[in-house]
């Protein structure tokens, strides 16, 4: 956050607050959520078939827990959460599907901003 464009990405919310204050945009990914068992089962068989390298050893039993209860928990329990602690900043906090999006607000973002500084 000391730099002039900065990313941080990830489910670890909490410690983040600091961070939401700071920001310009605020982008909270919510796939549906058969898109996102889909690509939990996906880097599962890559990680299985040795197609991609993972951080833990696949098993059948972490997949279930994967699918039943860290996916369902996060939409239950996060997705909620997050939203609270980012509710004073509803102003820059968009909700969004797909990755692409974001990439189309960034871009009108940028367009702005440039547009902004040829007038000046």
């Amino acid at each position: 956050m000391d730099t002039e464009s900065w990313i941080i990405e990830g489910v670890h919310y909490k410690w983040g607050t600091d961070s939401f204050r700071q920001a310009d945009l605020i982008f909270l990914i919510q796939p549906k959520a058969y898109v996102q068992d889909a690509r939990v089962i996906s880097r599962f068989m890559k990680t299985r078939l040795g197609l991609e390298q993972g951080n833990y050893k696949q098993s059948f039993k972490y997949l279930r827990v994967m699918l039943l209860e860290w996916n369902r928990s996060f939409r239950r329990e996060s997705i909620p959460a997050i939203m609270a602690l980012t509710e004073e900043y509803q102003a820059k906090r968009i909700i969004v599907q797909h990755n692409l999006e974001i990439l189309q607000h960034v871009g009108r973002v940028v367009q702005a901003k440039r547009a902004l500084e040829t007038r000046n």
